[in-house]
């Protein structure tokens, strides 16, 4: 797909890239946007999206570089810059699914977890890396998330079929114009409440690496109902929002503002670079909309229903803060602080509580239950 870099800029500043579609191709509407916070140190791979025409069937996938496990220097590029061990994982993660999902498509490979296990294991101890000199619990060889969603499409029957794929804390999603966004995954770390999550971000107990075992999770979603979006994302877009649906919202009131495939990718850099504090990586696929237009209308219903029950109430000093939960929602007074710390937790409980059902609709059960 052509990519276009949004706004020429000079190094240092960090880079911001927008991919998507020339206008759409049978039904398929495609973007990406990836981004990094220090210029050519950006620990998220490009992100990918693939489509089959002849078999109908595609890959969208993130991949987002550890960077706390996976700090050492692995290898030194062209310009004579190190990059780290979790910059080297994320392009190698890429590359392995890549290759992957090829010879699924050309019908090689079956396009289950323990196939593409093997493909990651084989790129990995393959790849440029350094013994570190500092051990612990915490450290890892080549460290990296991946979440995406392998898909065939049945268009007799209107529908998808869908395989989410994962490790790590980056998550795929399918949103539908009638019900809105549904999680697809299910965050390998200790605490799996959405809420929680963003309050408190804990440590990942799972991420594809080279030096330990690690686990392709997936469920199987037989048939979706068309038409659909589905979503791939590292924790750059969703872990800096003030609660779940708050992504839906970035997703849909970015939708409705633009006018083409790469204007909605435009918009979803600009609003993600405004709030985050991390590298950020996305990849979109659109499915069953007859035209960008058709699509956008779809989705009319759906916005106005998520505005008025999730995000009714919303503290207006959310607007100036970009982390939520975090205690530091107001200056001044400590009395005043810790009435609006109160005020925004009161809200986040109540949305969530009023969102969470048709969002975890699809949320797979924990790991310990079905192994």
């Amino acid at each position: 797909m052509p990519g276009r870099e949004p706004d020429p800029v000079s190094p240092p500043r960090p880079r911001q890239m927008v991919w998507s579609t020339p206008g759409g191709l049978q039904g398929v509407h495609a973007l990406s946007v990836w981004t990094e916070q220090v210029h050519g140190l950006g620990e998220d791979a490009e992100p990918l999206v693939a489509h089959h025409w002849d078999t109908q069937q595609g890959m969208i996938a993130v991949f987002d570089g550890s960077g706390g496990a996976g700090a050492t220097p692995a290898w030194q590029g062209p310009d004579g810059g190190w990059r780290t061990g979790a910059w080297v994982a994320s392009r190698v993660a890429r590359l392995a699914t890549e290759c992957w999902f090829r010879e699924v498509a050309g019908n090689t490979e079956d396009a289950v977890p323990r196939v593409l296990h093997g493909y990651l294991n084989w790129f990995l101890a393959n790849a440029p890396q350094r013994p570190s000199k500092i051990g612990g619990t915490m450290r890892r060889q080549l460290p990296t998330t991946l979440a995406g969603v392998y898909y065939r499409l049945r268009e007799q029957e209107a529908a998808v079929e869908l395989r989410p794929l994962w490790a790590g804390d980056s998550r795929a999603y399918v949103l539908s114009p009638e019900s809105g966004l549904h999680v697809l995954t299910r965050d390998h770390t200790r605490e799996s409440d959405a809420l929680e999550l963003l309050r408190t971000d804990p440590p990942m107990t799972n991420v594809v690496c080279a030096d330990r075992e690690f686990t392709v999770d997936t469920q199987y979603i037989a048939s979706f109902a068309l038409p659909c979006v589905l979503v791939a994302a590292t924790d750059g877009y969703f872990g800096y929002v003030h609660t779940p649906a708050d992504f839906e919202y970035l997703l849909l009131s970015t939708l409705r503002r633009a006018n083409d495939e790469y204007e909605w990718g435009d918009l979803l850099r600009r609003e993600v670079v405004a709030y985050t504090g991390d590298d950020t990586s996305l990849a979109l696929l659109a499915i069953g909309h007859q035209s960008f237009e058709h699509m956008r209308a779809l989705y009319e219903r759906r916005f106005a229903d998520l505005t008025e029950r999730h995000l009714r109430g919303r503290p207006r000093i959310l607007d100036r803060t970009a982390r939520p939960g975090t205690g530091s929602e107001a200056a001044g007074d400590p009395e005043d602080r810790r009435e609006t710390h109160a005020r925004v937790r009161a809200w986040q409980d109540q949305s969530w509580q009023s969102y969470r059902a048709g969002y975890e609709t699809y949320l797979p059960p924990a790991s310990e239950e079905y192994r």
